[in-house]
């Protein structure tokens, strides 16, 4: 059987003798009858959407990066005390009292995280001298952090690097604490970064309400046919959103060439990146190689992705769909994707694609994996410092 969602609405489209038919008879069908969803997805891109702050559960304001089709799949209803009605697909992440969950995981009874206000706290504001030296400091890493042409982190223009200060994302009479976190920091155009320090320092004098996530009960949880989805990349440091109120998140999602035309950027190995084998299997090394080997090896790579992106947009010109398109791209082309794990996963991950003095059992991965581990490791170090000294400690093994 074949049935289809539109405007709210199930379709029966009649039975077929294969699953093949069936989606053929759905295709057909969303082709006649365009989603006016489909047709607004460009206007969203480079819009911004509420998020949260996961630590202090204070609303922020995020810029969407792209919309993605995440493919047909079958969604659920969830409706809440405060009148909140989300649809969303079962395997989407969503924030709770407990921390993130799967919608499929949620029965009535549990409660989840929603747009909320409470009191805002009185404060005065930062001492003069203290608000110079942090003006120091934070212009002290403006060439270093601002590009030669940049985007005004509010409202998406580009602009060269002397029209943008630096701005502080959580303002310092909100967050003193943040005052000299360099992740606290973005670009922002004059006009923009005028407006948001007048009020914030009109803020800082008068008492009121301030926008947080707040737990919601569920009451009802059904389910809802199935429907194209969409989802949101955010930029950080919070890739979460409201959705209808209630505070959503894509705990692993990555960019699919089904779904979406992908991108032109591929890798190159660096200067760093040894290139040939040496020894027997099992024994063996890597050396950087001769400079005509390197020549060599870069010159047949980006031969290799000029053909090969040449022949699938070629494919994608012709009507050929996406995903059978995408079979002429090589490994080397760049892939991205957001994931979250808890510090002992990373830890197992760790120690299977790093090679470390410390590793009580020694791991030989290959190059290119052990570059995103080590930058993983890094982030994970600075937040979590004294977790990360014990895990050294105990030769880089997982408790």
């Amino acid at each position: 059987m074949a049935q289809a969602r539109h405007a709210g609405a199930n379709h029966y489209l009649g039975l077929y003798e294969s699953r093949e038919a069936a989606d053929s008879a759905v295709a057909e069908f969303r082709e006649e009858h365009p989603s006016t969803r489909l047709r607004k997805l460009d206007s969203v891109r480079r819009n911004h959407v509420r998020c949260y702050d996961e630590d202090t559960l204070r609303a922020q304001r995020a810029q969407i990066v792209d919309v993605m089709e995440s493919g047909v799949k079958s969604l659920i209803r969830i409706t809440t005390e405060g009148g909140r009605v989300l649809r969303c697909s079962v395997d989407h992440a969503i924030l709770t009292p407990d921390g993130w969950r799967k919608a499929g995981e949620l029965s009535t009874g549990d409660a989840v995280m929603a747009a909320g206000t409470a009191p805002r706290p009185t404060q005065r504001l930062v001492p003069p001298s203290l608000r110079r030296g942090i003006g120091v400091w934070t212009s002290m890493q403006r060439n270093r952090i601002i590009a030669e042409t940049d985007t005004c982190h509010l409202c998406a223009r580009s602009f060269p690097r002397e029209s943008l200060a630096l701005d502080h994302v959580v303002p310092v009479v909100a967050d003193l604490t943040k005052a000299l976190d360099e992740r606290n920091l973005a670009p922002a155009c004059a006009d923009c970064h005028a407006s948001k320090s007048a009020e914030e320092q009109a803020l800082a004098q008068r008492g009121g309400k301030i926008a947080v996530a707040v737990p919601d009960r569920i009451v009802a949880v059904t389910e809802d046919g199935e429907e194209m989805t969409y989802d949101l990349s955010v930029a950080g440091p919070w890739h979460n959103f409201l959705a209808d109120g209630i505070v959503v998140h894509n705990s692993y999602n990555e960019e699919s060439g089904r779904y979406r035309e992908l991108q032109p950027v591929f890798y190159l190995p660096g200067e760093e990146r040894k290139l040939v084998q040496q020894g027997r299997p099992g024994k063996y090394e890597f050396v950087h190689g001769t400079p005509e080997q390197r020549s060599a090896t870069i010159k047949a790579m980006e031969g290799s992705y000029e053909q090969s992106y040449a022949a699938y947009q070629e494919m994608l010109a012709a009507g050929v769909a996406r995903e059978v398109a995408r079979a002429t791209l090589p490994v080397g082309l760049y892939s991205s994707m957001y994931a979250t794990c808890n510090a002992r996963s990373l830890m197992h991950f760790l120690g299977l694609r790093t090679q470390h003095e410390l590793a009580r059992v020694p791991s030989f991965p290959q190059r290119e994996i052990e570059m995103v581990g080590e930058k993983m490791e890094a982030a994970w170090a600075e937040l979590m410092p004294l977790t990360h000294a014990a895990y050294n400690a105990n030769g880089r093994v997982a408790p």
